[in-house]
């Protein structure tokens, strides 16, 4: 998939993908981009986070349980988005999928960080 260019001349680094989409970062521009459903949406820093928490907050277990037909669908729109998602339970469970990959590349160097992290030891002799 061809990103739009509205980075500019910006390098694009792949944070997590699966066969249903990705998480791209700019550094140009600090932003994060989701592709998924065959569009890219760009994101502030900040606004994916929320996106990524709007996805985790919602109850599947209660999607799944649900007979009525309005739980065949979830609605979510991003803040300060022109996307609006219109998803079905499988396509939501792999946008989560795909936003806690993200979520947990990005957070890995700083557990690598803290595991190499050697507290300095006295000696008392």
């Amino acid at each position: 998939m061809r990103l739009p260019m509205l980075c500019g001349f910006a390098h694009l680094e792949e944070v997590f993908r699966t066969v249903h989409g990705a998480v791209l970062q700019c550094s140009n521009k600090n932003c994060y981009w989701l592709e998924f459903m065959g569009d890219c949406t760009p994101f502030k820093v900040a606004d994916f986070i929320q996106f990524k928490k709007q996805i985790e907050e919602i109850d599947l277990d209660s999607l799944l349980n649900d007979p009525s037909p309005r739980a065949d669908y979830t609605i979510l729109m991003p803040f300060r988005s022109q996307r609006c998602f219109v998803l079905t339970l499988n396509e939501l469970l792999n946008l989560r999928e795909i936003m806690e990959g993200a979520k947990f590349m990005m957070e890995l160097p700083g557990f690598i960080k803290d595991c190499l992290h050697i507290s300095p030891v006295s000696n008392k002799f």
